[in-house]
């Protein structure tokens, strides 16, 4: 219980303690998902699958929680600069040890490395591979796809003091997506082998281009290249062979959920009426249900964020902050472990009930080990150094400043 923790993180418990609690919950769904069909049987997985999508059920309270705490973070600092080298140093680094994990676990480079080599590698820099038609390395790298246009777009907005318009760009994503969504265009930069190359080296133009400016100042220009991305999951996520995200129309409602999240933060701290903040949550849920997964699967969503908002002030269970705080990594790293206990223990599915559930709890504690390892080896110093680059960029900035006003005091 939370009683037991310093008085410190007592205090700020109830304020990110559901949230920690509801991703480290998101995760561990979308763990078991994976695991299912070699515990339950491919047809008893099916068969729940086609119920409710518990993989997009973990999927959407993620991108809830992203919707409701990145532009919290941005706006709490104020700094696009501060922002992005905290979002580069959080997303990145474990990124990159996830790729290279895989390949050193299975001893060989993923199919879509050796098939198209440069448009993969490119795709796999932005982390925009699934817009591209591309499977990711890891296969779960396709949410991250939606979570980097999100932020590019959060940072857009903020550069033009636009960010606090969530309610219209949630409704208005999620209102696209019905009425016009049939009539869009999918793949429309990334038709064919050729068309992905050129389309991915110019995203990584783009993706660089903007950062870039964000870190250095030039942010107008960044933040119409920023909010622009809009346009590429408006025209391009497609049914593509390796994408996941089968039309431009749901890709649209992925961006929709996230901004529903924001709106449930700005009506929260009053910078949204109940009312618009109602409405734009209802029609996304409604869009959601009707165009990207069952309505089982998006009720199921909407009470669980419900519920674990109600409860945000009272104590969380220590094992699901824990949980959350290594949520990234067990996102990222679970499935390759899963691959070595299908080699290690194959064709689960047709042994004994004892052996796939003996199988699937040693899976899990060889997932979670796996995860907390790379959330402290990799994680918590990758974030520190974005910490201390920040104060170190922090100080030259004020100094240059300083410097400025010095010199035109001096000329005066």
């Amino acid at each position: 219980m939370t009683s037991t923790l310093p008085q410190q993180r007592q205090k700020t418990a109830p304020r990110l303690g559901w949230l920690d609690a509801l991703r480290g919950y998101a995760a561990l769904v979308v763990v078991l998902f994976h695991l299912s069909p070699s515990v339950l049987g491919t047809e008893r997985h099916l068969a729940l699958y086609r119920t409710i999508d518990l993989g997009k059920y973990g999927v959407l309270l993620f991108f809830l929680v992203s919707g409701y705490v990145i532009p919290m973070s941005l706006e709490k600092h104020g700094s696009l600069r501060r922002f992005w080298i905290g979002r580069l140093f959080r997303i990145y680094p474990a990124y990159l040890v996830a790729g290279a994990f895989l390949i050193v676990c299975t001893a060989t480079v993923p199919a879509v490395l050796r098939h198209e080599t440069v448009s993969s590698v490119l795709g796999h820099a932005t982390m925009l591979s699934d817009p591209l038609g591309l499977r990711g390395a890891v296969r779960v790298f396709w949410t991250l796809s939606y979570e980097m246009v999100f932020y590019l777009m959060v940072a857009g907005l903020f550069a033009w003091r636009l960010h606090r318009h969530s309610g219209w760009w949630a409704s208005g994503l999620a209102a696209v997506a019905v009425l016009l969504g049939p009539h869009l265009p999918d793949g429309l930069f990334a038709a064919g082998f050729t068309g992905r190359r050129v389309t991915a080296a110019v995203l990584l133009i783009l993706v660089a281009a903007c950062i870039a400016g964000f870190l250095t100042g030039r942010t107008r220009i960044a933040g119409l290249i920023g909010i622009g991305f809009v346009l590429l999951i408006a025209l391009n996520a497609h049914p593509a062979a390796g994408s996941t995200v089968a039309s431009s129309q749901q890709g649209l409602l992925l961006l929709a959920v996230m901004f529903a999240g924001t709106v449930v933060h700005r009506a929260q701290h009053g910078q949204l009426a109940r009312g618009p903040a109602a409405l734009a949550l209802a029609v996304t849920t409604g869009a959601v249900a009707w165009a990207a997964v069952t309505p089982l699967t998006a009720a199921a969503v909407v009470v669980t964020f419900a519920v674990a908002f109600a409860v945000r002030s009272r104590a969380v269970p220590r094992v699901l902050v824990w949980l959350g705080s290594i949520s990234y990594s067990l996102y990222l790293l679970h499935v390759t472990v899963l691959m070595l206990a299908a080699r290690i223990v194959p064709d689960l599915d047709d042994r004994p009930i004892g052996i796939r559930l003996l199988t699937a709890s040693l899976f899990l504690a060889a997932a979670l080990t796996v995860a907390w390892l790379s959330y402290q080896v990799v994680e918590l110093p990758a974030q520190a150094l974005g910490r201390r680059i920040d104060k170190i960029s922090g100080t030259q900035r004020a100094e240059a400043r300083t410097g400025v006003r010095e010199n035109r005091t001096r000329s005066v």
